[in-house]
């Protein structure tokens, strides 16, 4: 142990002193180094950042959650878009057959939204508002946190009373500071009593929030618009029980949608049962792609840096040799010569490792301190540019210190 240590010494002096007497030479050959450290662990730091804040907003919707809609969620330059665009849309009769016949749901609810609405409390008005009509179950389908007021009773969901939950954004710009709980907006030219306010989100990687959104009860919305119309977006959100896997509650809500549209055996669905997995599975494979780029991008670099690297560690046993030699007299065995000036190999390429975080994290805290958007260098990320400095290291200093460890003495100390 004392001799890996004091190995581990003798190569960071052997390495500043090659950084401190050959500054330019040995700078450039580190450059290769940091600039394919900087692209691999900047593309890693910008798709983990990404991927947790869009995973984050996937999250939203829920693991044990289904949703019955029109159209997959598919991605890809193959949309077989012909095949659903004459499907129907989830009715509320769907949604009513479905509630009385899923036993393995936690909550059946239906859903529809609209886009562009105007606000208005006396000479205050914010346009943009995401209109939200929804089945008293929302409250089970969706996660749900109030800063003021209160979910609709089933009483106002049943009679289809004029009150409303509007999103932290929407009572700001309206009401300020003031509590906006009890009273009464105007929305798309309706009186609606406010009874609730969503708890700020804040805006996520796929913008759902519900900051925007304005909630009414369905029975309300029914005589405002034609809910079942496909312009609204009409959907029905189930959650499975806590105790029962998404896979059973797939395969019951599909067997109850296909009879309660009459779908013989054999025949496709008219219906998509879309889930969070599905999206996540998608995003798994862009970033993964992003990251197979930064990789080829950022190893050409740390390929010419390791040339670089042997380059300086050869120049050095050529310089050494002599030195070698005496050591060799004395009696140092070859594995501690070429442990030596791989050690040395691996700190040169450490330095140029670190240099290439350190850039990495200046510009983390840049683009922190100029915009709203958080990026996290993670730790994971800091122990792999370490680690991939240390193998470049160990496989550009190997030839090198091999060369050096079966030098002759008698012909080393002669050079």
């Amino acid at each position: 142990m004392l001799l890996v240590f004091r190995l581990i010494g003798e190569s960071f002096r052997f390495a500043w002193d090659a950084l401190r007497q050959n500054k330019l030479r040995t700078s450039l050959s580190l450059l290769g180094i940091t600039i394919g450290i900087f692209i691999i662990i900047a593309v890693f730091t910008g798709v983990d950042t990404m991927r947790n804040n869009i995973q984050a907003s996937v999250d939203k919707l829920g693991s044990n959650t289904l949703f019955v809609q029109k159209w997959p969620w598919i991605f890809g330059d193959s949309y077989p878009w012909w095949k659903y665009v004459n499907r129907p849309e989830p009715s509320y009769r769907d949604y009513l057959a479905l509630r009385e016949r899923m036993e393995s749901a936690k909550g059946v609810c239906f859903e529809v939204s609209a886009s562009g609405r105007t606000v208005k409390y006396r000479s205050a008005s914010v346009e943009g508002a995401f209109l939200n009509a929804a089945t008293h179950e929302y409250d089970q389908t969706w996660n749900l946190e109030f800063q003021a007021g209160r979910y609709f009773t089933d009483n106002e969901s049943q009679t289809g009373s004029p009150v409303c939950i509007m999103g932290a954004e929407i009572a700001e710009g309206l009401f300020g500071s003031d509590d906006p709980v009890g009273k009464q907006i105007k929305l798309v030219g309706r009186r609606v009593t406010v009874v609730g306010v969503f708890k700020k989100e804040g805006e996520d990687m796929m913008g759902m929030s519900q900051d925007k959104n304005v909630l009414v009860p369905m029975n309300f919305a029914k005589g405002i618009f034609d809910i079942n119309n496909e312009r609204y977006n009409p959907q029905i959100t189930v959650r499975g029980k806590e105790h029962i896997s998404l896979d059973e509650v797939e395969s019951e809500l599909k067997g109850q949608m296909r009879a309660i549209r009459r779908i013989g055996p054999g025949q496709e669905e008219d219906f998509s049962l879309n889930k969070t997995t599905m999206l996540s599975n998608q995003l798994d494979l862009m970033f993964d792609a992003i990251n197979i780029g930064g990789w080829i991008i950022g190893g050409f670099s740390i390929l010419v840096g390791g040339f670089g690297i042997a380059n300086i560690m050869f120049v050095s046993v050529r310089e050494r040799t002599n030195i070698i030699g005496i050591q060799k007299s004395l009696g140092a065995k070859n594995y501690f010569i070429l442990l030596q000036f791989i050690f040395e190999a691996v700190v040169l390429c450490l330095m140029g490792g670190l240099c290439g975080l350190l850039l990495v994290y200046l510009i983390t805290l840049l683009v922190n301190a100029l915009t709203d958007f958080t990026v996290v260098l993670y730790l994971s990320n800091i122990m792999l540019g370490i680690s991939v400095s240390v193998i470049i290291g160990m496989i550009s200093g190997f030839w090198p210190a091999y060369s050096a460890s079966r030098l002759d003495p008698v012909e080393a100390i002669r050079s």
